[in-house]
């Protein structure tokens, strides 16, 4: 027995030790907290070592970690304790570039993760000036649209390629170049606890999500100046699949959460439940179907929107030739939002683009087919929308009887604004077909030249238990080229 005792004593022991052993702490292999020592090479040392040696956590203490690309290797956790900043080197000639350029790789690895309480901070700002500077010796070719280098030349923070099982968790990214996190191809992805702050420079979409499959963005906070979460599919043989964004609170100079703009696959079975909206210059909800792609079976449930451009934007296109997308199935519930009465991002270091003004505060939901390509099964329940009004006929008015002058613009860039002016306040929609609308609140601040709900080339919609607030005796409806809606 006594025997016994000892050898059990003696496996827990071992085993408590392997537990232990697979913590690598950064300093034994020479990696620097300084801010100065360049460390790449020892990280990446450090990387492979612990892959090799049947995985583990690459663990960094209190400091700061200057670094270029680095290989995140399968079975190997970079762990950022408290204090720990892992920091971008301010030398694009330090980044590779795999497709994109990145300060974390990770291609074709397994059970792979960055946790901890540190930060990540890619010095975007700076590093995005120095790119335009070589550029500018010849040294990298780039067009610089619009006075900026195309975004996959700019270091993203995190590029994680064909990856599976993979955790993020409790870290801070701060400043990207770029888009700061893209999973591309990725299964099994759980996001939980992130603070995303990147207003450093142009797009910096907060979370992109690119034909992946089971995925989990859950407890998280994302400032950026472009798109917040962003599912995107460049494949048009994959696409977004299973995917939760759950408890998150958005701020964005671009789109809250967006399926788009790239949507040449499927988006399908997708929830997102229980998120707030703050200060966002462009859409809540935007979903594109643009690019010959599918979006199918959505359920957005329990969101909190204040002060946004717009709330909803439904959106088919088609920017590929004959490719239409399609956009159905798609469930709205128990949403309660306040429309901006100004600039929602005002003030912000790097504000969404002031566009197509003076034009009036647009409807609070846009949901814009096309001919031949209706959206399709959308329900909207339990609503409460508060719009500013005050819209101004003067600058801006759209007659109803002038509703085929507003362009189809089948190949332009979708944003909730790509029309200019629309003649409702609360709701248009256009090219659409079984709408339902139960249990919905609009209320108008000030008094507004448009009616509340303007329908075009929209059948079978039904409203049930529909509440419109506003000053003045309008009516409430206007339909055009539409049947079979009841009210």
């Amino acid at each position: 027995m006594i025997i016994k005792k000892y050898l059990l004593i003696f496996i827990l022991l071992f085993q408590s030790l392997q537990l232990l052993a697979k913590d690598y702490p950064a300093a034994l292999f020479n990696i620097y907290s300084d801010g100065i020592t360049l460390n790449t090479r020892s990280i990446q040392f450090a990387i492979d070592y612990i892959h090799q040696h049947g995985g583990g956590r690459l663990v960094f203490n209190v400091g700061r970690y200057l670094t270029g690309s680095i290989y995140l290797k399968s079975h190997v956790t970079i762990h950022l304790l408290e204090g720990a900043v892992l920091l971008g080197t301010l030398n694009p000639l330090d980044y590779n570039k795999d497709n994109w350029t990145a300060l974390v790789f990770a291609i074709n690895q397994n059970d792979i993760g960055i946790t901890g309480k540190g930060i990540i901070d890619g010095q975007g700002q700076y590093v995005a000036r120095n790119v335009i500077d070589i550029i500018g010796r010849g040294f990298m070719q780039d067009t610089l649209r619009d006075g900026r280098p195309e975004a996959p030349l700019r270091p993203v923070l995190i590029y994680f390629d064909s990856c599976k099982n993979i955790l993020m968790q409790g870290i801070t990214l701060h400043n990207s170049s770029s888009w700061v996190e893209l999973y591309d191809h990725c299964s099994g992805l759980k996001i939980d606890n992130l603070h995303v702050d990147s207003k450093s420079f142009w797009n910096n979409d907060g979370i992109d999500i690119a034909d992946c499959a089971h995925v989990a963005i859950t407890n998280s906070y994302i400032d950026s100046d472009d798109d917040g979460i962003c599912l995107k599919s460049f494949d048009e043989k994959s696409g977004c699949n299973d995917i939760l964004i759950q408890n998150c609170i958005i701020r964005s100079s671009a789109n809250a959460i967006k399926f788009g703009t790239a949507s040449h696959g499927k988006f399908e079975d997708v929830r997102i439940l229980n998120n707030k909206v703050f200060n966002t210059y462009r859409s809540a909800v935007a979903l594109e179907a643009v690019d010959g792609g599918t979006i199918n079976n959505i359920l957005v449930d329990t969101l909190k929107v204040f002060n946004t451009g717009n709330l909803i934007f439904l959106r088919i296109g088609e920017r590929v030739a004959g490719k239409i997308g399609q956009l159905k199935n798609v469930q709205f519930k128990n949403i309660d939002a306040e429309i901006a009465p100004d600039k929602p991002d005002k003030g912000y270091e790097y504000e969404g683009p002031i566009e197509d003004m003076p034009r009036n505060i647009s409807p609070a939901i846009v949901i814009a087919g096309l001919p031949g390509g209706n959206i399709s099964a959308i329900s909207f329940r339990n609503i409460t929308i508060q719009h500013p009004g005050g819209g101004n006929p003067v600058f801006a008015e759209v007659s109803l009887d002038s509703l085929d002058k507003i362009p189809e613009s089948a190949n332009k860039y979708p944003e909730f604004s790509m029309f200019r002016e629309l003649p409702a306040w609360a709701i248009f929609a256009r090219h659409a077909d079984h709408l339902i609308f139960d249990n919905v609140v609009f209320s108008c601040q000030k008094n507004d030249y448009r009616i509340p709900i303007v329908f075009d080339d929209v059948h079978n919609g039904k409203f049930v238990s529909l509440k419109i607030k506003q000053m003045g005796k309008k009516k409430d409806f206007y339909l055009y080229k539409s049947s079979n809606i009841s009210k």
